[in-house]
C-alpha cells in the first residue's frame, strides 16, 4: 500500500495522519470544463471562500457548462464572487471548448508533462492550476505540485526547517516519494489543513 510505503520513507507522513486524522480529506475535483473552471476560480483564494463561490454558481446555472457560462452576464458572474480577470478566464474556456479548440479527452489521454504543456497554453491556466487538476481530477498518483503555498509551508512545519523551502529543494525532498507524490501532496495538505483548522478554533476560545 502506497500510504504504508510513504510512511515507512519519512515520519512526516505518520505525522501528517496523527494530527489531522486517519482518513485523509477529499481533495477532489470534478473532471472536464468544470474541473477547470473551478480551480481558476480557486486560484489565490481560500478553499473555504472558493468553495462558496462555487456553490453561487451552481445555484445560478444548475449543471456547468460552456455554454451556461457564455449566457450568463458578467453581472451574474460578479455576483457569484468572480474578479473581472477571472470572468475573462472563465468566458476564455468556455469559448475555447465551445469552439472544439481544446480537446478535454485529447489532453487526457496525454502523459503528465504532455497534459501539463497543453493546459497552459490556456489563459488563465498555469502550471499549478494544470497539476492540480491531473492531481485532483484526473488522479495521476505522481504529482507534486511544489509551487503551491501550502504545500511549501506544511513541508516546512513538517520537516522543522527554519525557512519556506525553494522549488528545488521541494523536487529534491519528494524525489524518493516517486511514484507516490499525489499522496504525499494530499497528507502535507491534510496535516496543514488541520492545524489551520486549531487555530481558528483557539481564536474562537474564549
Amino acid at each position: 500500500m502506497s500510504l504504508d510505503h510513504l510512511s515507512s520513507l519519512d515520519p512526516i507522513f505518520a505525522e501528517s495522519l496523527r494530527v489531522g486524522g486517519a482518513e485523509i480529506r477529499d481533495f477532489t475535483r470534478p473532471d472536464g470544463f468544470p474541473g477547470l473552471l473551478r480551480l481558476i476560480i480557486e486560484q489565490q483564494l481560500s478553499t473555504k471562500v472558493a468553495a462558496a463561490l462555487w456553490e453561487k454558481l451552481l445555484g445560478m446555472v444548475g449543471t456547468v457548462t460552456p455554454d451556461a457560462i457564455l449566457a450568463l452576464p458578467d453581472e451574474d458572474l460578479r455576483a457569484c464572487g468572480l474578479s473581472r480577470q477571472k470572468i475573462g478566464y472563465a468566458r476564455g474556456l468556455a469559448q475555447t471548448v465551445a469552439d472544439g479548440r481544446l480537446d478535454i479527452a485529447a489532453i487526457h489521454g496525454m502523459d503528465d508533462e504532455e497534459a501539463i504543456a497543453a493546459l497552459v497554453t490556456l489563459k488563465g491556466i498555469g502550471r499549478w492550476t494544470a497539476e492540480i487538476y491531473l492531481m485532483m481530477a484526473l488522479g495521476r498518483p505522481d504529482i507534486w505540485p511544489v509551487g503551491d503555498l501550502a504545500i511549501q509551508l506544511g513541508v516546512q512545519r513538517l520537516k522543522g526547517w527554519a525557512e519556506k523551502p525553494t522549488p528545488a529543494q521541494l523536487l529534491a525532498v519528494a524525489e524518493p516519494w516517486r511514484p507516490h507524490r499525489s499522496l504525499a501532496a494530499k497528507l502535507v495538505w491534510h496535516h496543514y489543513v488541520a492545524l489551520q483548522e486549531q487555530a481558528v478554533k483557539a481564536r474562537k476560545k474564549p
